[in-house]
């Protein structure tokens, strides 16, 4: 539903403002162009908020674990010089790196179940493609990642007697996502924004619970502007967390 316009004229009724509803939250205010903001009424949404807003959470959560699973297989193997192994991952990095996000999780979720034959609830097709394009990019930054590494490194490792698994896990893998990390948390932040399109085939999330209360109060602007200092919040933890990941786990000395 699209934004609805700034009315004109007297203040909303009692009901839409909200009162009665949240003592102590009655913020209303009237700008030049005579509409009331009022926030008080979502206080009568607050458990649907905060449930929307948990959700919201696992789904970055989730997706950025699946998709950084998906991504790190992809890239890795996408390394082979074997045509027969990396025609297929190029053919999937490319299609969802080339066409846009909402078409994607549309088709997943009407298209898919017709083909299969199978039902797909709307959380699952959402999960699915959102692990799937966020994997296609990480592959794609952890491939350059790894071509990045030296390869005079890795032959002095197995000079030092060092098994493969342990030059690819020292001398490979951290030294490469130490460099790629930077690029690894845009992408994170972007997927945590990102997961409000799962809205758009009614799965469950913060910007499909926000559609749902503009719908009933009418009140689009108090409703958006709480969505987005909410998803403000998510991103801000979602960085917080991985800086320091990375200045536990991938800084200087090695650990």
């Amino acid at each position: 539903m699209p934004l609805t316009r700034p009315r004109r004229g007297p203040l909303p009724s009692p009901h839409l403002r909200g009162e009665g509803q949240g003592e102590g939250l009655d913020v209303i205010a009237v700008n030049n162009f005579g509409y009331a903001w009022d926030f008080s009424f979502l206080w009568a949404y607050r458990g649907l908020i905060l449930m929307g807003l948990g959700v919201t959470i696992a789904y970055t959560i989730g997706t950025i674990l699946l998709g950084l699973i998906v991504g790190l297989i992809t890239g890795l193997l996408r390394l082979s010089r074997n045509p027969l192994l990396t025609a297929p991952l190029i053919a999937y990095v490319e299609i969802f790196r080339c066409t846009p996000l909402l078409v994607q999780i549309v088709w997943f979720y009407y298209a898919l179940p017709v083909v299969l034959g199978i039902d797909i609830p709307a959380h699952v097709a959402a999960t699915l493609v959102l692990s799937l394009y966020t994997g296609a990019f990480y592959a794609e930054i952890i491939r350059g990642g790894v071509q990045s590494i030296n390869k005079g490194q890795i032959e002095a490792g197995y000079a030092l007697g060092l098994h493969k698994l342990l030059v690819f896990r020292l001398i490979v893998l951290k030294p490469a996502l130490r460099a790629i990390f930077p690029s690894l948390v845009s992408q994170f932040v972007l997927l945590t924004l990102t997961t409000s399109i799962a809205s758009a085939v009614s799965a469950y999330e913060l910007t499909s619970v926000a559609k749902r209360i503009e719908s009933d109060s009418f009140r689009s602007f108090e409703v958006y502007s709480v969505v987005t200092l909410m998803y403000l919040a998510i991103s801000w933890m979602v960085m917080h967390v991985l800086n320091f990941i990375s200045s536990r786990y991938l800084s200087y000395p090695v650990r």
